[in-house]
C-alpha cells in the first residue's frame, strides 16, 4: 500500500458519496433531467474494468474506492433507465388519450 493507492482509493471513495447524492435526487424527482444516461453507462463499464485492473496493480485501496463508484453508478443508471422507459410510457399513453378523444369528437 503506497501514498497513491491511498490517495486514488479516497477520490474513487468520494467519487461513490457524490454519485449517491445523485441517487437520492433522482429517487425524489422521479424524473431525468440534465443528465444523459450514457454517461452514466460510461462510468459504471469503466468502474467494472478497474474493479479487475486495481487488484491486478496491487491497488487495493483503489479497488475498495473503486467498489463504492461501480456499484453508485450501477443504480444511478438503472434508476435512469427505469424513470426513462416510465416516461416514454406515460408518452405513449397520453397519445392513446389523444387518438382517442379526436375519434370520438
Amino acid at each position: 500500500m503506497d501514498y497513491p493507492d491511498i490517495i486514488n482509493g479516497i477520490f474513487e471513495l468520494a467519487g461513490g458519496l457524490f454519485i449517491f447524492r445523485s441517487i437520492l435526487k433522482l429517487n425524489k424527482d422521479k424524473e431525468v433531467k440534465g443528465v444523459h444516461w450514457v454517461h452514466a453507462a460510461f462510468f459504471a463499464f469503466w468502474g467494472y474494468w478497474n474493479l479487475f485492473y486495481y487488484p491486478y496493480l496491487g491497488q487495493w485501496i483503489s479497488f475498495i474506492g473503486g467498489l463504492g463508484v461501480v456499484t453508485a453508478n450501477t443504480v444511478w443508471l438503472g434508476q435512469m433507465i427505469y424513470y426513462l422507459r416510465r416516461e416514454k410510457t406515460k408518452e405513449i399513453d397520453y397519445c392513446k388519450e389523444f387518438s382517442k378523444y379526436m375519434r370520438d369528437k
